[in-house]
Parts: C-alpha cells; structure tokens; sequence
C-alpha cells in the first residue's frame, strides 16, 4: 500500500507540469505593427510585463513594421482566433491605413474583436537640433522663404504622415515626405539631422522634448497639456483644423469565443490599472481607457469619419 501511494507521488510529480492551466503552458504574441523603439512598441512592452502576470502565460512583443502597418495588422487578421494572438494597433495602423488601401486583404471591423482601447494622445511637432526655427510661424516662414524641409513618419497612411500632410495643407507650405518602418527610426534620423519635423505621440517624444534633444513647436491639439505647459496648440496658433490625436487598443482575430474574450478583456483592464502602468500611462499623455463595447463603438465613429476626410483632404496612398 505504501509503495503504491509513493508510486502514485512520484507519477504526479512527474506529470504535474502537464496539470498546469492551458493558460499557463501557453505563449501569446503581441504583434506590433511598427519597428522597435516607437510608441506602440513602447506600451506593448510595457503592457507584456503585466499581461504575463494576469494570463498565466508568456507574452511576447512580435514587431512586424511595414506599409504603415498593414503588414502586421494583416497578419493578425489571418491568426486564429484562440487567444494566442493579439494585435497592438493604433488609430493610423487601424483605420487611417485602411481607409487609404481598400484593396486590404482584410476589414478594419469585421477581421477583428476589439478587446480594450488602452487611450488617446495628441501628436506634438518637434524639430531637430539643426533647425533654427523657434516656432511654429517661424518654421512656417522658413519653408515660404524656400528652405526645403522634410518631415519623417512611420509610414504611409500613419497618423505620423496625415499630420505632416495636414501641416502643409494648412499652412500652405511644401514639406517632403519621408517614410520608415515606424517611429523609432524616423526620430533617429531626426536627431541625426536627416529629416527637419516630426510629428509623433507624447510618450516617445517627452524624454527627448525633457533632455532638449529636440525643441516642441506646437501641440497638434486644441487644449495645451500639462506635461508641456509652454508649447501652444495648433489651434491657438491659427489652425484649428490642423489637429491629430492618435489612439492605441488591444484587438484580437474575429471569431474569438466568447469566455477567451471575456477572459483577455479582464486581464487586459486589469493590466492597465496596475500602478506601474498607470504611472507610465499618465506620463505619457495617454488617457480616456475604453473596454471592449465602448472601443467596438468608438472605431465604427472613426472609420466612417476618415474615409471621407482623407478624401476630402486629398491624401492617397503613396
């Protein structure tokens, strides 16, 4: 008997790893369509950290940059809808990239279950250290003098590229466009004096705006924020429809079952209401957390409101 009972330890021993929750054996991507070193791979990492925690599970970030992040989204769209597969998108990567491609292999709302919109952000217009220009009026006079400026974005059809379409259109000035797997790159040649502006979200510009790396000209907003008091809205400066505020949520493949969704939206809320990712959240500028009905709600609004702008603006694919 006693031999039997040791015989019967030792084999759940052995096994027990087996007897782990599904959750726990499990390993689920994060894809971000974007390169490393940008915003959205930003909060994806800091999301993972806490995700790990509230999953039971390994939570890896899968950059996947490229065609203003279509490339990344669409691979999402093709996953299958077991959990295991999230997708990190933004108002650009979203909704604005697929309004300037219809030919998508995919639907921005039938292709996927939107989980949690994490929050929003206003861009902020930064030029580099070579740039003499002090302002906004003063950057804007540069290029009707005849300088010739370039403006650098995370790709085509990014909320990075409308804005510096928006900036030209307004202002009535040529900006060149220059194009890069996301905004990580593009701050790089920024700082190393190869495109003049950009034009990006708070959380990965704030250190750089701190340290002086790079001078704030305008907040493309129409409230000044309390992180940068000192920088105008474009608004206040005379263009108040020269305004960006990107956005970033959690999506899944359609088709996710019901308690897999219920079960990923909780761990997600639950995730950024812990004190670190608050802490960071509220660094960064981002606010206005949405769950998974008022999010689903929210991308119908803006993906009948940006077809017909960008139309309206006469912004296409490049």
């Amino acid at each position: 008997m006693t031999r039997n009972v040791g015989r019967l330890l030792a084999a759940l021993i052995t096994l027990g790893v087996a007897w782990q929750s599904p959750a726990a054996a499990d390993t689920v991507r994060l894809i971000t369509p974007f390169a490393a070193g940008g915003p959205a791979d930003l909060l994806a990492r800091l999301l993972a950290q806490e995700l790990r925690e509230q999953l039971g599970a390994d939570v890896v970030v899968d950059n996947r940059g490229g065609a203003g992040g279509v490339l990344g989204t669409e691979a999402v769209a093709r996953a299958a809808p077991d959990g295991k597969t999230l997708l990190l998108g933004s108002l650009g990567s979203h909704v604005i990239s697929a309004a300037l491609r219809p030919q998508l292999s995919y639907d921005p709302r039938r292709s996927f279950d939107p989980l949690v919109l994490i929050g929003s952000v206003p861009s902020v217009l930064v030029v580099g250290p070579q740039l003499e220009a002090a302002s906004l009026g003063e950057l804007i006079a540069l290029a009707k003098q005849g300088r010739k400026l370039s403006y650098g974005s995370a790709g085509p059809g990014t909320t990075m590229n409308i804005a510096g379409e928006l900036l030209g259109a307004q202002a009535g000035i040529t900006v060149a466009h220059v194009p890069y797997r996301g905004a990580g790159p593009a701050i790089n040649d920024l700082l190393g004096g190869h495109v003049d502006i950009v034009i990006a979200d708070f959380p990965v510009l704030l250190p750089l705006i701190s340290n002086k790396s790079v001078r704030a000209l305008a907040l493309f907003g129409a409230e000044r924020s309390a992180l940068l008091p000192d920088v105008p809205t474009t608004a206040e400066l005379g263009f108040p429809q020269m305004v960006m505020e990107n956005w970033y949520g959690l999506f899944a493949p359609f088709g996710l079952a019901p308690d897999e969704h219920a079960t990923l939206e909780r761990a997600i809320l639950a995730a950024l209401r812990s004190p670190a990712v608050v802490e960071r959240l509220q660094a960064g500028g981002l606010h206005g957390m949405l769950g998974s009905a008022a999010f689903k709600t929210r991308l119908a609004s803006d993906i009948a409101y940006w077809g017909p702008a960008l139309k309206q603006m006469g912004i296409k694919d490049e």
